[in-house]
């Protein structure tokens, strides 16, 4: 599982040089959960900039509507503290709500939602590992929106500015 055309088995740093398959089930889980993280942050990104924002406020008490509130890496120091609190223990339910010890399926990244699967063996194979490469693109999308944010100012910035 993961090993894709053109690369193969790709390995530059040497990690599973140890041959440890402990070692290597612990950086395949750490790879499946941060794709899936840079898969939803790539769309959260890229959602409010096509399909517009939610409607309504996203706190009364400050008066702050989501339309107030701008894409990127701006967002960060508009949305109230209360509001990250809430993402922050979102975050925390995901990790313990599970159980992701050695050899359980949430180990392996089954958290028991099958909306997406098969049910030939080749068939599951095949989507576990589209779920890796595109987690794998979008760690990479997700990385070059923050820096071309930094730089511009969004993540849609006009590089014409820069160059």
């Amino acid at each position: 599982l993961g090993v894709q055309a053109p690369l193969g088995f790709f390995d530059p740093i040497g990690y599973s040089k140890d041959g440890s398959a402990e070692n290597f089930n612990r950086r395949r889980q750490s790879e499946i959960k941060h794709g899936r993280i840079a898969m939803m942050a790539a769309m959260g990104y890229i959602t409010p900039e096509v399909a517009g924002k939610l409607p309504g406020y996203c706190s009364f008490s400050m008066n702050l509507k989501f339309a107030d509130i701008p894409n990127g890496l701006a967002a960060i120091s508009k949305v109230p503290s209360a509001g990250w609190a809430q993402i922050l223990a979102y975050m925390a339910w995901c990790e313990i709500s599970q159980d992701q010890s050695a050899g359980s399926p949430g180990a392996k990244g089954d958290f028991g939602f099958k909306v997406l699967t098969a049910k030939d063996e080749a068939g599951v194979t095949k989507k576990l590992n589209s779920e890796l490469a595109n987690g794998r693109l979008a760690m990479m999308a997700i990385m070059g929106m923050f820096f071309q944010d930094g730089l511009t100012g969004s993540a849609w910035g006009d590089w014409a500015n820069y160059t």
